[in-house]
């Protein structure tokens, strides 16, 4: 007997050895085992428990029970990262580069990393917002992906970053502002993307190395970028080309600081300046370079003034377009205008150029529209005319209409009513177009045409044909009862997601104003997408708008929206709340056929979301009790967050999508500890087993 507890005493010793690994990181490396594709090329890796550190799983190093770093490059694995990377709060380095990892990033990433590399791989979808946070970031490389949508102005406070790659991607729009903040960049590469703008919040930085190839930047380089080490530019729209060191290398005095030393290998005709000293054929050749030199710097100094005079007189480069000629902008536009036409579907909905150039409208167009020009007789025939029966929609600003194009293509139009608008300058609308147009997320309706011919004011977009989510809650049809508990919060995610991408991805921010049920359009697979996005830039006339805010501001509109007419982001995550609400409760915002205590729906819920018992008889009914309980209080929680009555008290959606991402890791987790695969229980007050999935 002795000898047995002995032998137990040593098994229990060994055990506890053996199994040193902190217990939140094995679980992160099981689901990205398991989001891999659980591939054998991770000897000694397992889902199923298991000690990363104390097993030598491959590429993991570890200081303690802690996890420090994942290096699994170049190993021919695929899948996608999952979900729960944010929780290796000790790890420094990940490095899953060279392989075949795709989708979009996770919104969550380890925060503490000082080195992360996810080059050549296919990631999609935009930078997260997380990164923001990795104030220890000293090297990051994401460079051979097909990233897209701006880069996010995620850098402010890296303080440590000393190596950005962002090359090789689909990046577009300007240059963050927060990178000039990273005082210690100096190697930065974003050739091959689409950004635009210029490059001169670069010039504060230490950089040794500077890439900007083959994108769509313009204006001038600054002279501190042009002394640097290592400096590419070609393939932009540079007003001013650096001087070419070959012709200084005869004379080092004439090099600037900071240039490349010339080749130690010398060329035949320095070899035979340095070795004649009469007037040689390489002299001769050298009077002839410096000649032209010389006659360049005369060039460029000419050029330069010239280019000052014109902006002291322009005050800007719009000023200076329009003090043109008549000719000279109308070419310029026309130029523009047949950029734009070169993207419509067909030649039948190219718009002519000049159709659009009587009245000088594309003056104020800040970038290029990539949306398609569709004629009115296009959309006539698609439409039957705008009949009444394509009607699938009305708003605020006009009518929206089902159409189907010759090809079998449906979309939906949105026929503006200009009586609904105070501003009927073209520009304006077709100003709107461009920022619309450029709207990447896969939670945002797309716009992919319109039409200005006539006078008329038309919207192309996606159509999403599976009805709003407005009507699938509060119709009583089926429709609501398709609407699960995991489908309510996939809602709630999707549009969350689409909130923070307007706010803290598009620079500058998008307040969408008109956020509510009847604008998250749902595909059939109860994907929401949110419509809309933009148009708050086209302002409702001001008797139109007094009509529909008095309803919304008991229904959607936040408080300080109601009292004073002031609208923020922070005014966007109040309507946010309540949409949550109604995913919650089934109820409308304002609704007056119920008691007058209950008709508004934040007044009358507000008090009851931290007590449990009263949380769960506000539950939609439609769900027979088939929800988590856990579940439900986390939910409840974010909506007493967003609903606050003062703005500044109001979490950015960014925080909002964090906290609804972990409200379904969690479930996540519950259900992949259970032993049922088909789903997992909870219990419930009407209810004593209830099995949902995720």
């Amino acid at each position: 007997m002795a000898m047995f507890f002995v032998l137990l005493t040593l098994i229990s010793g060994f055990s506890f050895v053996r199994c040193v690994t902190d217990q939140s990181d094995v679980q992160a490396l099981q689901v990205l085992y398991t989001s891999l594709n659980s591939p054998s090329q991770l000897t000694n890796w397992n889902n199923g428990g298991g000690d990363p550190c104390g097993e030598s799983w491959k590429g993991i190093t570890c200081e303690g029970s802690a996890v420090v770093s994942i290096d699994i490059s170049d190993l021919g694995v695929s899948g996608t990262l999952g979900y729960l990377l944010s929780d290796l709060m000790s790890l420094r380095k990940l490095d899953v580069s060279g392989n075949n990892i795709h989708d979009t990033l996770p919104y969550q990433l380890p925060p503490n990393l000082t080195s992360i590399d996810l080059s050549r791989n296919n990631l999609s979808g935009n930078l997260p917002y997380s990164i923001s946070a990795m104030s220890s970031l000293s090297y990051m490389n994401v460079s051979g992906n097909s990233l897209s949508m701006s880069i996010g102005d995620i850098f402010a406070g890296h303080e440590s970053l000393t190596t950005l790659d962002l090359s090789h991607n689909n990046f577009s729009g300007d240059l963050p502002s927060s990178l000039s903040t990273a005082s210690k960049l100096s190697v930065l590469y974003v050739q091959n993307n689409q950004l635009t703008g210029s490059i001169d919040l670069l010039s504060s930085l230490p950089l040794t190395t500077l890439n900007v190839a083959n994108n769509h930047f313009k204006g001038s380089i600054p002279k501190e970028l042009i002394s640097i080490k290592t400096l590419i530019y070609d393939g932009n729209s540079f007003d001013n080309v650096p001087a070419s060191p070959e012709p200084e290398r005869p004379d080092k005095k004439e090099k600037p600081p900071g240039s490349k030393k010339p080749n130690k290998d010398k060329g035949p005709e320095e070899k035979s300046s340095e070795s004649n000293k009469g007037l040689s054929g390489g002299v001769v050749s050298g009077i002839v370079f410096g000649s032209l030199f010389v006659a360049g710097i005369i060039a460029l100094v000419l050029y330069l003034c010239i280019h000052k005079k014109k902006k002291k007189v322009g005050g800007s480069t719009r000023a200076s377009q329009r003090s043109l000629p008549l000719s000279a902008t109308s070419e310029m536009q026309e130029q523009r205008v047949k950029s734009v036409a070169s993207v419509a579907d067909s030649p039948a909905e190219k718009v002519t150029v000049d159709r659009v150039l009587k009245n000088g409208s594309l003056n104020r167009i800040r970038s290029p529209i990539t949306a398609s020009q569709y004629t009115v007789s296009s959309l006539q025939v698609a439409t039957n005319s705008f009949s009444q029966e394509n009607i699938i929609g009305e708003g605020s600003l006009g009518r929206v209409y089902r159409a189907e194009f010759p090809n079998g293509k449906i979309m939906a139009i949105k026929k503006i009513d200009n009586a609904a608008l105070s501003l009927q300058e073209e520009d304006t609308f077709l100003e709107a177009i461009s920022n619309m147009s450029r709207l990447r997320h896969p939670n945002i309706v797309p716009l992919v045409g319109y039409c200005t011919e006539h006078a008329q004011r038309l919207l192309v977009y996606e159509y999403v044909g599976n009805g709003n989510l407005d009507d699938t809650l509060h119709l009583n049809d089926d429709r609501s009862m398709n609407l699960t508990w995991n489908a309510r919060v996939k809602v709630a995610l999707g549009t969350a997601k689409a909130l923070e991408y307007l706010h803290e991805v598009c620079l500058p921010s998008i307040v969408h104003r008109n956020f509510k049920s009847a604008n998250i359009l749902l595909d059939e697979e109860l994907n929401p997408h949110l419509s809309d996005s933009g148009l708050a830039a086209l302002t409702p006339n001001t008797e139109r708008q007094v009509s529909t805010q008095v309803v919304g501001s008991f229904g959607y509109s936040a408080p300080e929206f109601a009292l004073s007419g002031v609208y923020t982001v922070k005014s966007d995550v109040y309507t946010f709340g309540v949409v949550m609400l109604e995913l919650l409760t089934g109820r409308k915002p304002l609704d007056s056929s119920r008691t007058r205590a209950e008709q508004s729906l934040v007044r009358w819920a507000t008090p009851q979301l931290h007590d449990i018992d009263a949380l769960s008889k506000m539950v939609d009914p439609s769900l027979n009790g088939m929800y988590p309980a856990k579940s439900l209080s986390r939910f409840a929680d974010i909506i007493a967050l967003c609903i606050q009555p003062e703005p500044e008290f109001r979490p950015p959606m960014s925080e909002v999508v964090q906290q609804l991402v972990r409200l379904v890791q969690r479930a996540s987790v519950v259900k992949r500890r259970s032993s049922d695969d088909t789903g997992f229980s909870y219990r419930t007050p009407e209810h004593e087993h209830i099995d949902i999935s995720y």
